[in-house]
């Protein structure tokens, strides 16, 4: 849809309206079975976290829509209270984890603040974007259990160890 609406191919127009603009590096990769993952690196990742964390503004001018960032930053339907537009929401009442029916009570990390939400990508790799201590988190590297499933153990660790050197 963005190519024929843009007329460019979407790593063209990702480059040109998004990453040369905050300065990322990396490019898209395309496996198979039409899954397309970004390859980049823990600091092009801060800077896209940055980004999120500002609303869509970087220095001085606005790259996304705020409004566009509310909304992702919201519960986007009844069924998965935790889940906005490809953000995941922490602080919500309950959460459903990707390709489950199940649903579970409680925060999706509870060690972690109520205002973060995340974008929870293959193989573990994470953005936290905390607004109320304009915190944002990068990790990248192997899943740290093994899976590669949404969350992992190395979610409410890290969570349980910031929160024991950082005072709100």
């Amino acid at each position: 849809m963005v190519a024929q609406a843009s007329g460019q191919s979407w790593s063209s127009y990702f480059n040109t309206k998004l990453r040369n603009r905050i300065g990322m590096t990396g490019a898209w990769l395309e496996s198979g079975e039409d899954l397309s993952v970004y390859w980049s690196t823990t600091r092009s990742m801060a800077r896209f976290g940055l980004l999120a964390l500002n609303r869509g503004k970087w220095k001085e001018e606005q790259i996304v829509n705020e409004n566009y960032f509310s909304q992702c930053t919201s519960t986007s339907q009844g069924i998965n209270k935790a889940y906005g537009y490809l953000w995941w929401l922490n602080g919500r009442e309950s959460y459903r984890l990707p390709q489950t029916q199940l649903q579970f009570n409680g925060s999706l990390v509870p060690s972690g603040p109520s205002d973060m939400y995340m974008a929870l990508g293959k193989n573990d790799q994470k953005i936290y974007v905390v607004p109320s201590r304009k915190m944002v988190v990068i990790r990248m590297g192997e899943a740290a259990d093994g899976t590669s499933f949404a969350l992992s153990d190395f979610d409410y660790v890290l969570w349980e160890k910031i929160n024991a050197v950082i005072q709100n």
